[in-house]
């Protein structure tokens, strides 16, 4: 499903991914771990196309998508859901549901993916002409969520899910997030909850300062010394 193969990615002139490999298999849950700053959320950006890879390569489904812009990703299968989530706060839920769908021409399988939103997040269903703005910090991410599988992404990236959520809720996304991978969506999850994140995933990568240092699967590396003591305190 997706290849990056030596990909170094700066800010400015400071580079903050050095040379990462990595790759996903269709149906996967591949989670991207490790501390604030290590560059996970700019591997995202750049897999996006939201961010310039300086070198390297980005494969999705075999095709090299680092030239294309954000905007022609998206219809090739690829969705991104970003740390703070970035919801159009002044339109009601079902605007920012059909908004993720802006890309489709296919009327009738936009409406078959709505309903399938709303059944996924019922919550959504009761507050879909809310402003969304005025949700909780819960129900915000479940609509980010599900105004990517709106474009109908065949792989999704997902960047911080359990960000700014009340411990109660933050069961129900991962929870969703295995719901959503058992439909076929291969995930590429990025998150600083690394217990939760490895707990679902199939394989794992952990970044220290923009470089993978462990790799394996998620229950390999939570038995890892490595990430029990620098990032599960044990």
């Amino acid at each position: 499903m997706l290849q990056v193969r030596d990909l170094r990615v700066c800010h400015g002139r400071v580079p903050a991914v050095h040379d990462v490999s990595l790759s996903l298999a269709a149906g996967e849950i591949l989670a991207v771990v490790g501390a604030n700053g290590a560059g996970k959320s700019t591997l995202l950006r750049a897999i996006a196309g939201l961010m310039r890879a300086e070198a390297g390569t980005i494969e999705l489904e075999g095709r090299d998508i680092g030239g294309l812009p954000a905007h022609q990703r998206v219809p090739l299968g690829l969705a991104l859901v970003p740390e703070g989530r970035h919801l159009f706060p002044r339109l009601t839920v079902q605007r920012n549901l059909e908004l993720g769908a802006f890309t489709r021409r296919d009327r009738g399988e936009v409406a078959a993916s709505l309903e399938a939103a709303l059944e996924t997040f019922p919550i959504l269903r009761e507050r879909r002409a809310q402003l969304a703005g005025t949700l909780s910090g819960g129900e915000q991410q479940m609509l980010a969520i599900a105004r990517g599988l709106m474009s109908k992404p065949r792989l999704l990236l997902l960047d911080e899910p359990s960000w700014g959520v009340a411990p109660i809720v933050v069961s129900r996304i991962f929870e969703t997030i295995q719901a959503v991978n058992r439909t076929g969506v291969a995930i590429l999850l990025v998150e600083q909850n690394v217990k939760r994140a490895l707990s679902v995933a199939h394989r794992a990568a952990v970044i220290q300062t923009g470089r993978v240092v462990a790799e394996g699967t998620g229950a390999e590396l939570l038995r890892s010394d490595l990430v029990r003591r620098a990032y599960l305190g044990m």
